[in-house]
């Protein structure tokens, strides 16, 4: 990971140095460019000249009308009960048999995966050429002094026990860490306050991002650092934060040899939160008793009335100016996901935007559920940031999974962003936060294959 440090530009390097390898960098991209329009030109190429024309609309109408009814049957299943479920499940399995079964006979089927793999190879180069560039960080590092009196809280039980597995308090404390075992229920952000009282100059959790959140608000407020120990089961929040998450107590090395980031923060009717909320299918489900302990069935049982509407509560969201009536789910993000891999909402390029991102699915039907599987707007999702969501809906107050943890919430439900709150004391050296993949967008890649476009332009950050 490339650090940036505030007080301590580079400015060894000499201007006409940086030209140079952004100019090699900008060549690099266009090469890559022009190399995904060769492979895409050559998937279009290959069906024509091996399956003649006759043959390529054979395959574009299998093709199509397989993955359609697929889609259909997958939705049918789990929007409906009864013999009407297993009949589309039987669908589903089938059409992909009955369409390859096709193509083999008709001797096509080396066709389709030529194909197929150089259509796949123009996406790899694609993205090459639109990668973010090499600077990526997760936000600007500050050089900070040690702490003096750290406090840290830990929750035996998350990650399925890591904190003993890695020793975590012994090491803690052998830095001149003050620790706290969560045993039972415990008001962790009351631990902290106590521990802010007694003079603790910096808050660290072991655990899970719910709680990781409740002591993050603590430490806003006060203005001191926080530190994050990925214990738990998931740990975005340390994901995006570079944090290395297979060896928690690498976190700890922040006590010895750290610096700061300067993050925002998310709150939703004032209750802090680092990752995300959603409203609606997910809230309802995880809301129920029975999903820790069967979760398929569980969602298999509840999924038909949700998506009908006969459950649950009818939503408006309002985000920034724009108004989204009566989604089935919506996630709402301190800072956005990358919009690349909408089934992946699990890495966010920046902790330091400013902004929240909010993610509305409306999946009413088959037509819908098509146009999601396409990603397209207008057809059952919507993708935006706000400084601002709100989430209304006609009875109060309503589920809402907040960090992972299942809570209920008055209405209407204010989601706001604190811009740059939260200071997160790091490790200096980690492994880094990966970059999101980058959205294809042809224009932008059509003009780096021509030269027409910057480096910046080309990776969307100008």
């Amino acid at each position: 990971m490339n650090h940036i440090y505030a007080e301590e530009p580079p400015s060894h390097r000499r201007s006409g140095d940086a030209a140079n390898d952004g100019g090699r960098t900008l060549r690099g991209r266009s090469r890559w460019a022009r190399t995904a329009f060769v492979f895409a030109g050559a998937a279009v190429v290959v069906p024509v000249v091996f399956a003649d024309v006759l043959g390529t609309l054979a395959l574009l109408i299998v093709g199509a009308g397989g993955v359609v009814v697929t889609v259909a049957a997958l939705y049918w299943f789990v929007s409906d009960r009864g013999a009407i479920r297993w009949v589309s499940a039987i669908v589903a399995v089938a059409a992909p048999i009955v369409v390859l079964v096709m193509f083999v006979r008709t001797g096509l089927l080396w066709v389709v995966l030529v194909a197929g793999a150089l259509a796949f190879a123009s996406m790899f180069c694609a993205r090459a050429a639109l990668r973010p560039g090499d600077s990526h960080t997760t936000a600007i590092e500050y050089a900070a002094p040690p702490p003096r009196r750290p406090f840290l809280i830990m929750n035996p039980r998350s990650g399925g026990g890591k904190v003993a597995k890695f020793d975590l308090r012994r090491r803690a404390e052998e830095l001149g860490a003050e620790v706290v075992l969560m045993e039972g229920r415990v008001d962790v952000a009351a631990l902290a306050r106590e521990a802010v009282e007694r003079g603790a100059d910096l808050l660290g959790v072991a655990g899970g991002d719910g709680t990781q959140a409740l002591v993050a608000g603590v430490a806003a407020a006060h203005d001191l650092p926080f530190l994050v120990l990925s214990a738990g089961t998931r740990n975005h929040f340390a994901l995006d934060l570079g944090l290395d998450r297979t060896d928690p107590a690498t976190g700890l090395d922040a006590l010895r040899d750290g610096v700061e980031m300067r993050v925002d923060l998310g709150r939703i009717n004032g209750r802090p939160f680092v990752n995300n909320a959603s409203f609606g299918v997910y809230a309802e489900i995880v809301r129920s008793p029975a999903y820790r302990d069967d979760k398929t069935a569980t969602v298999l049982r509840l999924l038909p009335d949700l998506l009908a509407g006969h459950s649950g509560t009818p939503l408006v969201a309002r985000i920034g100016a724009t108004t989204v009536t009566g989604p089935q789910a919506v996630l709402v993000s301190n800072n956005p996901y990358g919009t690349s891999d909408l089934a992946g909402l699990s890495r966010r390029d920046r902790l330091d935007r400013g902004v929240l991102g909010a993610v509305t699915v409306s999946v009413s039907d088959t037509r819908a559920a098509l146009g999601l599987i396409r990603r397209k707007h207008g057809h059952g999702l919507t993708q935006q940031t706000a400084s601002e969501v709100v989430v209304e809906a006609e009875s109060s107050p309503i589920p809402v999974g907040v960090d992972g943890e299942s809570l209920l919430l008055d209405t209407p439900v204010r989601c706001v962003v604190e811009p740059g709150a939260l200071r997160v004391r790091v490790p200096r050296n980690r492994p880094g936060t990966r970059p999101a993949a980058a959205a294809l967008d042809w224009l932008r890649l059509r003009d780096l294959a021509l030269g027409r476009a910057s480096a910046e332009s080309a990776t969307g950050t100008a």
